[in-house]
């Protein structure tokens, strides 16, 4: 009888549990704020970034390779009231904030928005300058993940990442090794005016959307067999590349204006700009989009020619690309470019960038 009975008081410990839980959640998710909260992590496109993509931390970086980490985080914490200047990955999230504007204009209750991370490998003593820098410009940048020293590559799943942008590319070619959408971000040669109102992001098309296949036989075999295997597998769908699932995550955003009946004035617009030719390969490329039930808004085929000059036609807040020679030449016009480090085309990539301090004249 006594056991039955401790049986029932433990049930009625366990459900008192749950309840104030329950109660607990209720009155966090009600509390009211007039600044704008995070979506929950299942409704939202997340974007990590690290704090070197975000700022300007070239000189930051120099101290800490050259005098050590503790010198390092000294310097941050003396100059910690002095917000950090603004890096790669800025205008992009500026734009991906004035998109979360739009959708909250149209969508109060939605929590389809994008979610923007800071994913760093700073130490925590380091995180009053970044969350003083982040307060200075107004960003709205509330998951922070810091793992002092630790590489932060564990942590993309837990939160759900969508796409991973980093200055490091080993840990970026780790993050696209575990699924996960990645990039190595460049700072452009000159700036230039990127649009306030829409976010545009450009992508190349093999090894970046699609899988790197169709390279294989361009490297191994030459165009003109390229250009017969295309033609023979033509309605046969590309595997998909490691950006594909960020491409889907914006396109299912993009549809949210459309139902709205604002496609001619949507803030998201994106672009496949390829090397390929459109009349010998392009066909595959614009059916496996359709296969996968994606639209692109803008497919410019270039038949090997530059994307530098196009691209700074575009003006993208991004561009996506597998290939080094095509990051250098956007990078050289003013485009921010980001190098997507996967398939067969890293076994010829051998110039690497390396970014220093601007020199004290």
């Amino acid at each position: 009888m006594s056991e039955i009975k401790a049986e029932e008081v433990d049930a009625a410990e366990t459900s008192g549990e749950e309840k104030d839980w329950a109660e607990a959640k209720a009155f966090f998710d009600n509390l009211k704020t007039n600044k704008p909260r995070p979506p929950k992590p299942r409704f939202a496109v997340t974007i990590a970034v690290s704090s070197r993509t975000l700022f300007n931390m070239v000189a930051e970086r120099k101290i800490y390779e050259e005098e050590g980490v503790e010198k390092y985080v000294a310097y941050q914490v003396e100059h910690e009231n002095e917000p950090l200047k603004p890096g790669a990955a800025f205008p992009f999230v500026k734009a991906l904030m004035n998109v979360n504007s739009r959708l909250r204009e149209l969508y109060p209750d939605s929590e389809q928005l994008f979610d923007i991370v800071l994913m760093t490998n700073n130490h925590a003593q380091v995180g009053v300058r970044l969350i003083n820098s982040i307060n200075h410009y107004d960003l709205t940048i509330e998951r922070f993940c810091m793992t002092g020293g630790q590489s932060p590559i564990g942590y993309l799943k837990a939160y759900m990442t969508n796409l991973y942008l980093s200055k490091d590319s080993e840990k970026v070619t780790e993050a696209i090794e575990e699924g996960i959408a990645a990039a190595t971000m460049f700072t452009p040669q000159t700036e230039i005016d990127l649009s306030s109102t829409q976010l545009r992001v450009a992508f190349d098309g093999d090894a970046v959307l699609f899988s790197d296949e169709s390279e294989i036989i361009v490297k191994k075999h030459g165009l003109d067999t390229f250009f017969e295997h295309e033609k023979e597998f033509e309605n046969k769908p590309l595997a998909q590349g490691p950006l594909k699932c960020f491409l889907e995550a914006l396109g299912k955003l993009q549809r949210k204006f459309y139902e709205k009946d604002q496609r001619l004035d949507c803030p998201i617009r994106t672009f496949l700009v390829t090397a390929r030719s459109a009349a010998s390969s392009g066909a595959r490329v614009l059916k496996t989009l359709r296969s996968w039930g994606l639209e692109i808004d803008e497919a410019l085929f270039l038949a090997g020619a530059p994307k530098g000059p196009l691209l700074q036609k575009i003006k993208p807040h991004i561009f996506f690309d597998d290939q080094m020679f095509h990051i250098e030449g956007a990078k050289e016009l003013g485009t921010i470019a980001a190098h997507v480090p996967y398939g067969i085309g890293q076994k010829y990539n051998r110039s690497k960038l390396i970014e220093q301090p601007p020199k004290k004249e």
